[in-house]
């Protein structure tokens, strides 16, 4: 059975339901083997999966490298492939020199003239500061940088990772200017799609998928199984990286693996097989989403997101059950 397609970004780009992650979280494509590389992504191309995700931040510039190598050996000439630029506050003076020459990098290591969808991967608050940008810095500098790159034809989509200050968010969101975004959303934090309970321990991202859908941004999912949290065990494949910090959600992974045990009923009880398995059908039930990443360790990891995503969306009794098993956590400290 071929994977969905939905329609993702102003220009209704035909995207793969689930996405290649090829972050450092599960580092199949940073430090697993290029045999198991080239396996696991020539079985997404056979299933019908066109998207894969990178950045020079996941292993240094491995990830693009080893993602460029198998596309290129497979003859994928036809995928889509996102990747990032993380600025660093030293670069922040002559912002458009960094943001070019951190695309030029990538598009060296992926073998490819264009990024198709090309992220800007800093976190976004009102004020900056830090290593974080202000709305001000992404207006005045980013966006006309992300302009005249996409004029030579470096990139074909610009977009934004939805981290930071919700508030700026969502002041980024409404420009327009960006053509899609990865937001957080998981069944520890589904605020991006639902209105949070009172006193919910986790960041209140506003439903920030109705805006997108109002500037027709297409949506990226990440961090769907928190970080690995939502996997419901404490061991980690040895290609993973240790435990992530959690992003709006926990203050500590230790406390989402614990918030995750305690929606296991929602497997015990017959709506799924495992509870990763739970968190990747609930991302792909929301309408908004256009495509959901998962961090893979192995090419079983794969397989095991890939029939999830096949068994469809989790029903709407389910979602009922996350829901309120979720709104448990109100009241408790992040």
């Amino acid at each position: 059975m071929p994977i969905e397609t939905r329609p993702f970004g102003p220009d209704d780009l035909s995207i793969s339901l689930l996405g290649f992650g090829c972050g450092g979280v599960g580092g199949l494509m940073v430090r697993g083997a290029a045999v198991d590389q080239e396996r696991a992504v020539a079985r997404a191309l056979e299933v019908g999966i066109n998207y894969f995700d990178t950045a020079v931040q996941y292993g240094s510039g491995a990830s693009e490298e080893n993602l460029g190598k198998a596309l290129r050996k497979l003859g994928a000439k036809d995928a889509l492939v996102g990747t990032k630029v993380r600025l660093r506050s030293e670069e922040f003076g002559n912002i458009a020199a960094a943001i070019a020459a951190s695309l030029d990098g990538s598009l060296k290591r992926l073998q490819r003239e264009q990024a198709d969808i090309f992220y800007l991967h800093n976190e976004i608050t009102l004020g900056g500061g830090g290593e974080n940008l202000s709305v001000r810095q992404v207006l005045e500098e980013v966006v006309p940088a992300f302009q005249a790159l996409q004029t030579a034809g470096k990139l074909r989509l610009p977009a934004m990772t939805a981290v930071g200050e919700t508030a700026a968010l969502q002041q980024v969101i409404d420009t327009g200017f960006f053509g899609g975004a990865q937001v957080i959303y998981n069944m520890l934090n589904p605020s991006a799609g639902a209105a949070l309970p009172d006193n919910y321990p986790a960041q209140d991202y506003g439903r920030l998928f109705e805006r997108m859908r109002t500037m027709r941004m297409g949506v990226v999912g990440i961090r769907v199984l928190a970080g690995g949290a939502l996997s419901g065990a404490a061991h980690r494949h040895p290609v993973a990286s240790p435990p992530p910090a959690p992003m709006g959600s926990g203050e500590s992974y230790e406390a989402d693996l614990r918030r995750a045990s305690r929606l296991m009923p929602v497997v015990t009880e017959g709506y799924a097989t495992s509870l990763s398995e739970a968190a990747i059908r609930f991302a792909i039930a929301h309408p908004a989403m256009g495509t959901v990443l998962v961090g893979m360790a192995s090419p079983e990891e794969f397989e095991a997101a890939l029939a999830a995503v096949l068994k469809g969306p989790l029903p709407a009794v389910a979602l009922r059950r996350i829901a309120d098993l979720a709104a448990t956590f109100s009241g408790e400290g992040r």
